[in-house]
């Protein structure tokens, strides 16, 4: 046994891991699991699950269904995660870029995270115009038929995006696409750098979505301009224009440079 492995046993928290696997068990599954199913698939005691279980109910980090027999996470782990200082830090530093950008391009736009199988809309800021179409913070968006979806989807490692892909879950009216065609969008995404595509849930809006990118390289967010053409005698900034200047708002957010 070599050091790193006596430390590990010294400083072993039993009932701690219990808790964890739990939790890690639960966050694979989209329908809960039973008692008994969590009891067999982690090879445990039933009476220790048991007690476990109860423990993570009363503390409300995991939910049992409306007929008592189903256990599946509650969001507690994701309200935590979303007041995490990094999740804080990424939204106080975009929204100032954001806003510049929303003026000076006359757009909108939003920031949007991936969350278990879709995304979250965590920043969004409106355009200075009268008119114009924005995304509600906090809304749920398609993982598969929008921009910030695929753009999500493009910018990770071949593992990351079967793991995202095996948690999706449908969002109300998402478009289906086969799973071919997809990996030809997300490689001609990474090629172009960016995304830029009509939208498949609004008639006139063109989306034009960049990845925000962390150390490694993958998207840990993606900044999308709901692009609308002004057609009446108003010279607004040209999509050319908006998408250069979304370019250089994530450029300026992104913590990853190739010249680095």
């Amino acid at each position: 046994m070599d050091a790193e492995d006596r430390d590990d046993d010294r400083y072993r928290a039993p009932a701690l891991d219990k808790g964890l696997d739990i939790l890690e068990l639960l966050a694979e599954q989209k329908g809960g699991l039973t008692r008994a199913e969590i009891t067999k698939l982690l090879g445990r005691n039933a009476s220790e699950m048991y007690r476990m279980l109860e423990r993570l109910v009363a503390r409300q980090y995991v939910v049992r269904s409306e007929a008592g027999d189903r256990y599946s996470l509650s969001l507690k782990l994701y309200a935590l995660a979303h007041r995490h200082p990094p999740m804080n830090r990424l939204i106080s530093e975009a929204l100032p870029l954001m806003q510049r950008f929303a003026d000076t391009a006359e757009q909108s736009c939003h920031l949007a995270v991936y969350d278990r199988g879709n995304l979250l809309v965590i920043a969004q800021v409106d355009g200075p115009g009268t008119w114009g179409i924005s995304v509600r913070l906090g809304s749920r968006v398609g993982l598969i038929d929008t921009g910030s979806g695929r753009v999500m989807l493009a910018f990770q490692t071949p593992e990351q995006r079967e793991q995202m892909l095996a948690e999706h879950t449908k969002v109300k009216g998402e478009v289906t696409i086969d799973r071919e065609a997809l990996e030809q969008a997300c490689e001609r995404t990474r090629a172009a750098g960016f995304s830029q595509k009509d939208s498949q849930q609004t008639v006139g809006v063109t989306d034009v979505t960049f990845p925000i990118l962390g150390p490694s390289g993958q998207a840990i967010a993606a900044l999308t301009c709901p692009y609308l053409r002004r057609i009446d005698e108003y010279v607004a900034p040209t999509l050319d224009a908006a998408t250069n200047l979304l370019s250089e708002t994530v450029q300026a957010l992104s913590m990853f440079r190739e010249d680095r």
